[in-house]
């Protein structure tokens, strides 16, 4: 499998080339994300917002992005254009989704990208993760990213065990992948573009 970034994502049009920038392999650009929100984050939101949901101050919505009631944006957080927050999203530090994207009912988001497209909409957790352009979750779907171990998380690459030097990193999901309902992805899993895993499935990741 080609663990550079090429090997699971188009990133023409993402309009985050400097976070991607350099990378050599996928993962890498996890431990980014904060400091490129620090310093490119913008100002002056434009998305509507129903009711009152919470936004904190470092945080930006695109233009045509729907924010429902019960959804809490803690940041730093970029969200993209024509996205759709619903009702009960948590999204915690350091989110980039990009335009039509859907972070969902009761999902949890933490220190991630989503590419355009992207679908977490019901039940999900997505943490130190990469979920590539319309790649669809289904509901309950788990982006585990962290060892009950501790110990800092590997990949297997071509039956390598190679090591990121993460303690949190729970996978990269490639461009149209999908994964059924109720399946749990342990840490350091690459899933290949158009990838379909079933319903009710632990993935294994690296061990």
């Amino acid at each position: 499998m080609n663990t550079a970034l090429a090997g699971f994502f188009d990133l023409k049009g993402q309009n985050h080339e400097e976070l991607f920038a350099g990378v050599k392999q996928a993962w890498e650009v996890l431990p980014r994300i904060g400091e490129y929100l620090k310093k490119n984050l913008k100002n002056g939101s434009k998305a509507k917002l129903i009711g009152s949901p919470v936004i904190g101050e470092n945080v930006y919505l695109g233009e045509g992005t729907l924010v429902e009631p019960g959804v809490y944006i803690r940041g730093p957080a970029w969200i993209g254009k024509n996205c759709e927050i619903r009702h009960g999203a948590y999204i915690r530090e350091n989110v980039v989704a990009g335009d039509g994207c859907v972070l969902g009912n009761s999902c949890e988001f933490k220190n991630c990208v989503l590419l355009g497209g992207a679908h977490v909409s019901h039940f999900s957790y997505v943490g130190d993760s990469i979920v590539g352009r319309e790649v669809n979750l289904g509901a309950g779907v788990i982006l585990s990213n962290y060892r009950l171990d501790g110990q800092a998380i590997r990949v297997r690459v071509a039956g390598t065990l190679v090591e990121t030097g993460l303690r949190k990193f729970g996978a990269m999901v490639g461009d149209r992948a999908s994964v059924g309902c109720n399946a749990v992805i342990n840490p350091g899993s690459l899933i290949a573009k158009g990838a379909k895993i079933l319903p009710g499935t632990i993935w294994s990741g690296a061990k």
